[in-house]
């Protein structure tokens, strides 16, 4: 068996693990990185990420006269997250991240060179006004695609000989010696030789688990409805092996039922691993139907308000999957699909056709998805989309009778002027426009079968799996703890595999956008603690 001597073994290219590393390389320690994937997807879930960043107390929010504060914002984050003030990491954690997400992620990412787009978006306003009680959104301009380049990029220009990289390589066991972690054992899935990594620091940054449907299935709370079949839309190496085997060294798994999906999903037209799929970002002015072509309610679904509330509902659905029923002039100014591959104005940095396809409609997406997808139906009229429905089911499920009944009563809303309108979902689009960024990507209310605005269109949506927010028990410096909270010597653990920190900072619910600064912050946390230098 091969051995390799470095200071620090990250376990893990994504986000957190190339930050801890290029953190700790720049401290002058020698640094091994092990990742499982190839060396052009180095980068793990954020190379494919939109790139949303919940920050609190940013210039841009200032601009935009956002009067953002630590207080309110951590308010907020334990109110809607549904923290127990009890749980003493997660809520330390949370502490961490609004009081430093300005300085430690935004201010350090533009220092590296990232920029953002110039708007703070709200979303997860909540679904009685307990989310974000203001916008804090903010996008990466080049997406998570472009953040991950630079911190790559930056990677290799502070490795000066002091780096090792292990691409294609799995960990099969974490090693301990007089009860300190010591390394790890690999082996390289190509050629199926092993390698011993010696190192006095291990850091585990290997995602959450929620890319295994087994591991996602065990954890899922048993007072919670699940769906029969779900997508992926997590890294499939993110599968929770490192985690159980981490318990072996006395590491804590804690709120692993807790998971960030996402309730409007289909498969992805040319799916990069088995069950890959696309997370929509919901229209709002879409009809959330169940199988049979009826609204969902007696609340209607609709995004931007509560992610974690539209996951149950669905999840509670008497089969897999729900519709979406929408018009062309819907669908050119709201749909869009989550992640750097389909925001391709915003990926390549082209601000003018961003700003183009923003004003006039992205023709151009719907278009794509018209041609490619099985599952994003388009026809002149309801009885033949509703004939498409259930040819794609191979079922009888939608009646087209109740499919045109279903459009008529939300229809009849607009028969008497905007006064007369009572309908739940027109009271939350017209909220959502007041906002001037929401604005902009938000129909105003209007009848589905508004002449001029086909043809109809129906996306099949199903639950797709996402992010874990429960992991390893870590401290403010990313130490994984044992069953007594004392930290296991030279053992840690930073992003999404420790719930972005203490084992489930975000609670049950995020404010959306935690996640990669959680990977930022962790990252950071871990490496100040190996080196010893509070200045990083």
């Amino acid at each position: 068996m091969a051995a390799l001597q470095s200071d620090v073994l990250v376990i893990g290219g994504g986000l957190a693990g190339i930050v801890t590393a290029l953190e700790c390389l720049r401290a002058g320690q020698r640094v091994a990185l092990i990742d499982r994937d190839t060396p052009e997807r180095l980068g793990g879930l954020a190379l494919w990420a939109f790139g949303g960043m919940a920050l609190v107390g940013t210039p841009l929010q200032a601009r935009m006269k956002i009067p953002d504060t630590p207080e309110r914002a951590l308010a907020d984050w334990v109110r809607f997250g549904e923290l127990d003030p009890d749980d003493t990491y997660p809520m330390q954690w949370a502490h961490q991240y609004v009081e430093h997400s300005r300085v430690q992620v935004h201010d350090w990412l533009l220092g590296e060179g990232v920029r953002f787009m110039p708007a703070v978006n709200w979303v997860e306003r909540g679904l009685h006004g307990d989310g974000n009680s203001l916008p804090r959104y903010h996008i990466v301009w080049g997406t998570s695609c472009e953040l991950t380049r630079r911190m790559i990029a930056a990677l290799r220009g502070a490795d000066h000989g002091r780096l090792t990289l292990l691409h294609r390589h799995r960990v099969t066991q974490l090693e301990r010696q007089a009860g300190m972690s010591s390394g790890a054992v690999a082996i390289d899935e190509q050629s199926g030789a092993e390698v011993r990594i010696d190192a006095p620091a291990v850091v585990l940054a290997m995602g959450g688990i929620n890319g295994s449907h087994e591991e996602v299935r065990r954890n899922w709370p048993r007072d919670r409805p699940r769906p029969a079949t779900m997508l992926n839309g997590a890294h499939p190496f993110a599968d929770g092996r490192l985690h159980h085997l981490a318990t072996g060294l006395g590491a804590q798994i804690t709120h692993a039922g807790e998971m960030w999906n996402y309730a409007a999903g289909f498969p992805h037209p040319y799916p990069h691993f088995a069950g890959h799929g696309l997370s929509t970002i919901p229209c709002k002015s879409a009809l959330w139907l169940d199988h049979r072509g009826e609204r969902i309610g007696p609340v209607p679904l609709v995004t931007g308000f509560d992610t974690h509330w539209l996951c149950r509902r669905v999840a509670a659905q008497e089969k897999p999957w729900t519709w979406h029923l929408l018009n062309w002039r819907i669908a050119i100014k709201e749909f869009a699909i989550s992640g750097a591959e389909h925001n391709q104005r915003i990926h390549d940095r082209q601000f003018a056709l961003f700003l183009k396809e923003t004003l006039f409609g992205n023709h151009r997406l719907v278009r794509q998805m018209q041609r490619e997808s099985p599952h994003f139906l388009v026809d002149d009229t309801l009885t033949g989309l509703a004939a498409k429905m259930n040819a794609l089911t191979q079922s009888h499920d939608v009646d087209a009778h109740v499919l045109q009944a279903t459009a008529d009563a939300f229809d009849a809303n607009f028969a008497n002027g905007a006064k007369l309108e009572n309908d739940e979902q027109i009271r939350r689009i017209r909220h959502a426009r007041q906002w001037g960024p929401d604005r902009l990507r938000t129909c105003k209310p209007a009848p589905l079968q508004k002449p001029g605005t086909g043809p109809f269109i129906a996306i099949q949506m199903q639950l797709v799996t996402r992010k874990s927010l429960g992991g390893l028990r870590t401290d403010l410096h990313s130490r994984v703890l044992d069953a007594n909270d004392n930290p296991i010597p030279g053992l840690y653990c930073v992003g999404e595999a420790a719930g972005f920190g203490g084992g489930g900072a975000c609670g049950r619910r995020s404010l959306e956008g935690t996640f990669l600064p959680g990977c930022i912050l962790t990252a950071r946390a871990a490496a100040r603690s190996i080196t010893g230098k509070e200045n990083l």
